[in-house]
């Protein structure tokens, strides 16, 4: 659209509720639970963990999320990816239904990353330059997630640098700024975080591989196809299951007394994205089931490494 005919078009008033909508607090679980993790290690690590500290990490990653997203909804509307004829839930796509200024998604989106910035400035200073180092590559795979004529989010490797790094790298940084101490062995411990992360991004992708081929975007459901994209699924949830009991058994001994109930309460999350085919037309319930999955293992997978 040429700047000609932004002036021309009469867009909406952009409000608090389309802010809301495009930080899509639904996803924040993909951030917060790594932050529990890298909490749950500290407090294994020190015997306690400084509660204002962790509060100001954890906002950091909320807010730098929250900008993947705000960024993630105003390239996809001037690609052209969003349409009306994909849209399940009236906020399903913001920029689409609501009909407001797109740059405004992207000023958001700006500003969001701006004060995750601002606000991890007091923690640079106090923790030195490697937090600033892991945050200035999760910024760079914020951005380029999106943006660029060939995102990541439209290539094969999405799940994999989602995973890795809000996963791998949220619960790092988080652990050393908390301890001071840079720990291979934390990393080793995210990779029920790596795994449940990466499984959001799959379960997307999953739903919308028609929705994508029509926009050109190579990601791996695309290329795997819906009936082996379902079996590589399974395959992870299960990986995903079997990660965090084989960590708890070698780190956590003590923790394993809580594993039977964690499996209790993720039979039922599990068995609803079993039977699900993974389509557009189940795209909410599916984001749902995975994201309360996440929830619940994260949680429980907390619990273990403090008891």
């Amino acid at each position: 659209m040429t700047d000609a005919a932004r002036e021309q078009t009469r867009y909406e008033p952009f409000r608090l509720r389309h802010a809301i909508q495009l930080a899509a607090p639904h996803t924040w679980p993909a951030s917060v639970m790594p932050v529990l993790i890298a909490c749950a290690l500290a407090h294994r690590f020190l015997g306690s963990v400084d509660a204002v500290l962790a509060f100001v990490l954890l906002c950091i990653c909320v807010l730098m999320q929250s900008s993947v997203n705000a960024f993630n909804d105003y390239f996809d509307f001037v690609k052209g990816t969003d349409s009306e004829a994909d849209l399940l839930e009236a906020d399903d796509s913001t920029l689409v239904n609501d009909g407001i200024d797109p740059r405004a998604a992207l000023i958001l989106a700006c500003g969001l990353l701006a004060a995750a910035f601002l606000l991890g400035i007091p923690v640079i200073l106090w923790c030195g330059f490697i937090p600033l180092a892991i945050a200035l590559a999760g910024a760079a795979a914020v951005v380029l997630y999106s943006a660029g004529k060939t995102p990541i989010s439209a290539l094969p490797l999405g799940e994999a640098i989602s995973g890795c790094v809000m996963g791998g790298l949220i619960p790092l940084a988080c652990f050393f700024c908390l301890t001071g101490c840079l720990s291979a062995c934390a990393l080793v411990c995210s990779l029920p975080c790596i795994i449940g992360v990466a499984l959001i991004m799959m379960t997307n992708n999953a739903c919308d591989i028609e929705k994508d081929e029509r926009a050109a975007r190579r990601t791996l459901p695309v290329l795997l196809g819906r009936a082996r994209t379902r079996v590589a699924y399974r395959a992870l949830v299960l990986l995903w299951l079997a990660a965090i009991c084989l960590l708890c058994a070698a780190f956590f001994p003590s923790g394993v007394f809580w594993l039977p109930f964690m499996l209790l309460a993720s039979i039922p999350l599990i068995k609803a994205l079993w039977k699900n085919p993974l389509s557009q037309a189940s795209r909410i319930a599916a984001m749902g089931g995975i994201v309360s999955l996440n929830v619940t293992l994260g949680a429980f997978y907390a619990l273990c490494i403090m008891a």
